[in-house]
This record gives structure tokens, C-alpha cells and sequence, in this order.
């Protein structure tokens, strides 16, 4: 079981050395405290559900009360090692991914070898019912561990899928041979946890996938990010060296409708439909995260965003975005995770792109996306990998993970973004959408 702390209310910090556009106004910062202060703890993931904030760490994950966005408090903080311990909430019930080889699955587990049979990676299950005290009930093995995963309802209530994605096989991996070209599907009953197992293992790339293009970060063996919209019983797919369509209408057999490719991509790391369902937005992780891809030598087309519309089940790139602001080569900026901004009639997203800030951008007219406001704190020095990983709008704020310094809440004040306040939703893991 991991160590939690319940912990009084943490202290809220102005911003540091950041700026920002007129209309974006930096609300508060909960700093890193122990045990997530080291530098390599870093900020991962978020999800929300009522007036809580869930943020991943590959230490563990931190629970914040966001009742007062401008005063959030740290409620608890558990220790569970394990990259990168990307986080949804459903219910009671927290899950989170493991995408390091440990010598066992519970949180004391130290980490393992690659090579050995007996290494543990994929889901932990936590109980949530307690805030200040989270209880680990399950871990379930999966295939090349779990990168990231998604969170998909079945159309019953009772139970939910997780869609877990990873990549990255080796002959001398046990758990991990290649060819690897597909995603697991765990299945968790929501009143009892502890059944949770893997129902089936789908290939999404039964001839292979795109592994040959030159520049790619890595060849397709697997998927890096799904994104699904069960209301639509569509998911986009994420997947390395390409870009997928699926049907996810029987929720335990996906079924890829539609790929795609793109000579200035390096690795398709996520995606997002807008609220209609008709466009996409995938994101290039040039440089795996680490690399200066926000300078004038890279340019705007690579690790950039790319914004797609879905025509008669095909996917057909209108342009690119990229934050406009050059960023110096100290920091390490590329695309990275987003959410829309529930604005009826309008396609407006904000997104994280580590030490390039947070971006809030609108894609209504799909060829010619633009920047309508910005927060950016500035390089972080000594260098380190910083920045925001991601950023989220949820009821009336914007909630960023910064890597290191811990969560930031911002506030846009634009006429094009306001009617957004008015929209209030129950729980948000911006990798299952749900319209508005």
C-alpha cells in the first residue's frame, strides 16, 4: 500500500518569472513538497471528478481540493514509484500506469529489470472514497507495461474499460516481444475492483505500421495515446508512426476504420476531437519531450499540433499549429496535452507544451488555427525537463501539472471563451470525452 499523507492546507504561490497574455491570468501554484520534491519526481497527468483535482507523479499522485480554484489545498499525497503514474478517476475508484519494470506491483516495490520474467508493470487501482487516506486494492499485468491509459464507460454503468496503450518491444523483454501492434483492454466491474483483468488484447496493425517513414522518433508498435468519445462510439488512436480512426461501438473489439501519416511527424503522441465529432487534433512529440523544438531552426510544422477533419471516414490534414512565441534551446518545448474548451458553435482547445507554457487556441476554421491567449513561465534553470504536461480546462478554470513546480491555475477573461464558465461538468479525464 502506498504511504499517504493528509496534510493541511499547502501555501499558494504568485507566479515566478512568468508572463502572460492580457487576457490569462495566473490564479495560484501549489509547489512540490515531499515526497514529490526531487527533481526527477515529475509532474505527470491530471484527472478531476466534483471539486477535486487528481495530478499523476512519478512518485505517485497527489489529491487537491479545487472548491476555491484561487486557494486549491493538498489533501493528500501517496507514494507510489512508477512511471509516468498517468491517472483517471471513475467513481470510487482511481487507476493509474506503469511504464517501468518493478520487482513487484505493490507501492513499495523498487524498480526491476527489463529482462526479468518476474518484473510488474501496467494498472494499479486505488479506492478514493477516502481522500485524505487512498487504499491500493489491484494491480493487473499488461503486455509492454502501460504507458498511458483510457478510461472507457460500458454501455451498462457497472463496469469500465481501460484501454491501455504501450510500445517499445525487445526480443530480450519477456513481457514485451515484439511485433507488438496492438493495445491491451482491462475490464474493471466498479463493485469489485479486485475482479479487473485483461478481457483482450486487439491488434491494431495486423500488416504493421508505419515503420520505414524517415525521421521518426520510433517505428509503430503499438499506440502511445487513445482518445475515445463513447458517446459517438469513436477513438483516435495515437499510435507512434501513425494516425488512427476506430469504431469502438463493442467496446472489447476496436476496429481501426481509418490511418494516416504525415511526413512532418516524428511521433503521434495524443489526440482530441472537437465537440462534434468531425475533427481531430493530434499532436507531434518531436524530440520525445526533451528536445528545444519551439525555435526558428525547427519551424512551425514539426512538433507542431495538426488539425484534421474526418470526410466521409477519412482523415484530411487542414494545417498545423504551433505556439508562436520562439523559445530559447535551454528549454524543452514541444506539443503535448489539451482539452477543448466547452464553447458551443466554437473548436477552442488549451494545451500544454511544457516549457513553451500553456496555449489557448482556436481551430473553428480548421485552416487557419490561432492563438487567443498564453501563459509561459520562462526557461527553468539549472535545465531540467519542466514545463506543463499537461493542461486542462474544467469548470470555469485552467488547471496545468507543471513538472516541477507543482500545479498552476490560470483564468482566461476573453469574450470567445467566456460562455465556457457556465458549462459545469461532473468529473473530467480529457482522454474520454463527452460533449457539451
Amino acid at each position: 500500500m502506498g504511504a499517504v499523507l493528509a496534510l493541511m492546507a499547502s501555501p499558494v504561490q504568485a507566479a515566478d518569472d512568468g508572463k502572460a497574455s492580457p487576457n490569462v491570468e495566473h490564479v495560484a501554484n501549489v509547489p512540490k513538497k515531499a515526497p514529490f520534491d526531487e527533481a526527477d519526481a515529475y509532474g505527470t497527468d491530471l484527472a478531476f471528478q466534483g471539486h477535486y483535482a487528481y495530478q499523476g507523479n512519478y512518485y505517485g499522485f497527489t489529491v487537491y481540493d479545487i472548491k476555491n480554484p484561487a486557494k486549491p489545498r493538498v489533501v493528500s499525497r501517496v507514494s507510489c514509484p512508477g512511471a509516468q503514474n498517468d491517472v483517471s478517476v471513475q467513481g470510487n475508484l482511481l487507476f493509474l500506469s506503469v511504464d517501468d519494470p518493478m520487482r513487484g506491483d505493490s507501492c513499495k516495490g523498487e524498480f526491476g529489470n527489463v529482462t526479468s520474467p518476474s518484473s510488474w508493470e501496467g494498472i494499479r487501482i486505488f479506492d478514493i472514497t477516502d481522500k485524505a487516506r487512498p487504499k491500493y486494492v489491484k494491480a493487473v499485468k499488461t503486455a509492454c507495461g502501460s504507458h498511458t491509459h483510457t478510461l472507457v464507460p460500458d454501455r451498462t454503468g457497472k463496469s469500465v474499460y481501460l484501454y491501455v496503450s504501450s510500445y517499445g518491444p525487445e526480443k530480450a523483454f519477456p513481457g514485451c516481444k515484439p511485433p507488438h501492434d496492438r493495445i491491451s483492454i482491462v475490464k474493471v466491474p466498479l463493485d469489485r475492483p479486485t475482479a479487473a483483468k485483461v478481457v483482450a488484447t486487439p491488434v491494431l496493425f495486423p500488416e504493421g505500421g508505419n515503420e520505414t517513414q524517415e525521421g521518426l522518433l520510433a517505428p509503430t508498435s503499438g499506440c502511445h495515446d487513445i482518445t475515445v468519445y463513447p458517446q459517438k462510439n469513436i477513438a483516435a488512436g495515437a499510435c507512434m508512426g501513425d494516425g488512427v480512426l476506430m469504431d469502438i461501438s463493442d467496446r472489447e473489439h476496436p476496429k481501426v476504420t481509418a490511418t494516416v501519416t504525415d511526413e512532418n511527424f516524428a511521433f503521434w503522441h495524443s489526440a482530441t476531437f472537437n465537440n462534434t465529432g468531425d475533427k481531430v487534433v493530434f499532436t507531434d512529440e518531436l524530440g520525445g519531450g526533451l528536445g528545444a523544438t519551439c525555435t526558428k531552426a525547427v519551424g512551425p510544422e514539426r512538433g507542431a499540433d495538426a488539425i484534421f477533419d474526418i470526410e466521409d471516414g477519412r482523415l484530411v490534414k487542414k494545417a498545423y499549429y504551433k505556439i508562436p512565441r520562439v523559445q530559447s534551446t535551454s528549454e524543452n518545448c514541444v506539443a503535448h496535452n489539451g482539452s477543448l474548451i466547452p464553447v458551443k458553435g466554437r473548436d477552442i482547445m488549451v494545451q500544454a507544451w511544457y516549457q513553451g507554457g500553456v496555449s489557448v487556441w482556436d481551430f473553428t476554421d480548421s485552416a487557419n488555427p490561432r492563438e487567443i491567449g498564453y501563459f509561459d513561465r520562462g526557461p527553468l534553470r539549472p535545465r531540467n525537463l519542466a514545463g506543463s504536461w499537461s493542461a486542462y480546462y474544467y469548470n470555469g478554470h485552467i488547471y496545468s501539472s507543471d513538472i516541477q513546480k507543482g500545479l498552476d491555475v490560470l483564468r482566461i477573461s476573453d469574450k470567445r471563451t467566456d460562455p465556457a464558465a457556465k458549462v459545469r461538468m461532473k468529473a473530467l479525464n480529457a482522454q474520454t470525452q463527452t460533449g457539451f
